[in-house]
C-alpha cells in the first residue's frame, strides 16, 4: 500500500523528521477538514512528518456519513498506520477527530497497530443527550500515552465525563480543554493545533 492508496496527504518538515503523525477525520468529514490541516501543519512545523488520510468509507464515496460496519474502517486505519510506519524512522503517533479518533483508539486497544501515542480530538464519549450509551468499554485496554483535545461545549461529552473516561487508561493522559468550543473545535482566540501538539510533545518526553 502507498499514501495514494489510503488517500493520504503528507505535510513534510523542513529537515529530517523526528517521527510521523497519522490522523484521520470524523463521521461525515474527510482528510481535508480545517482541523486536520491545521494540526498537520503544526506537527510539520515542529519537525514531524504528518499524514492526514481518508477512512475506507470516504475513499469509496466523497460525501455522506459512514456506512457498513466499523470493522472495514478499522482495517483501513491499520493499513494507514502500517504505510506511514515505513515512511520515516522514529516514533509513530496516531489518532483523529471524533469517529476517526474513536476507531483509531479501538485499533490500538486491540493491539492491531502498535503506536507510541494517541492524539484524539473531540472524542465522542456518547451520542448527544445519551450519556447512558458510553463509548468507553475499550479504554482500559489502551496502554500508550493519550492526549484528548476537547471543547467545553461539546455535546458528545463534557470535560468532566472525559476526565472520568481518561482515568480508565492505564498509561499517562493529558486533556486539552478548548474553552467554548463545540465538536468541530473551532475557536476564535485559541490556537488549538499548537495546544494539542504542545501537550503531545510534553507527554511524549
Amino acid at each position: 500500500m502507498t499514501l495514494q492508496q489510503i488517500a493520504g496527504v503528507a505535510h513534510e518538515p523542513a529537515g529530517q523528521p523526528a517521527g510521523v503523525v497519522v490522523l484521520t477525520h470524523g463521521a461525515g468529514g474527510s482528510r481535508d477538514s480545517v482541523l486536520l490541516q491545521g494540526v498537520c501543519d503544526e506537527w510539520a512545523r515542529r519537525g514531524w512528518l504528518a499524514v492526514r488520510y481518508n477512512l475506507l468509507y470516504r475513499r469509496r464515496r466523497p460525501t455522506g456519513p459512514p456506512s457498513g460496519s466499523e470493522a472495514g474502517d478499522r482495517a483501513g486505519i491499520v493499513e494507514a498506520i502500517e504505510v506511514c510506519r515505513g515512511l520515516v524512522r522514529g516514533p509513530l503517533i496516531a489518532g483523529g477527530h471524533s469517529y476517526g479518533g474513536r476507531l483509531t483508539s479501538m485499533v490500538v486497544a486491540e493491539g492491531a497497530a502498535p503506536v507510541r501515542m494517541l492524539t484524539l480530538f473531540s472524542y465522542p464519549l456518547h451520542p448527544p443527550g445519551k450519556p447512558e450509551r458510553a463509548r468507553t468499554a475499550h479504554l482500559p485496554a489502551i496502554t500508550v500515552p493519550t492526549v484528548f483535545t476537547h471543547g467545553t461545549a461539546d455535546p458528545f461529552g463534557t470535560v468532566e465525563e472525559l476526565r472520568a473516561a481518561a482515568g480508565l487508561i492505564s498509561a499517562p493522559t493529558a486533556i486539552v480543554e478548548v474553552s467554548g468550543a463545540r465538536h468541530n473545535l473551532a475557536a476564535t482566540t485559541l490556537d488549538v493545533p499548537a495546544l494539542a501538539v504542545d501537550a503531545a510533545l510534553r507527554l511524549l518526553s
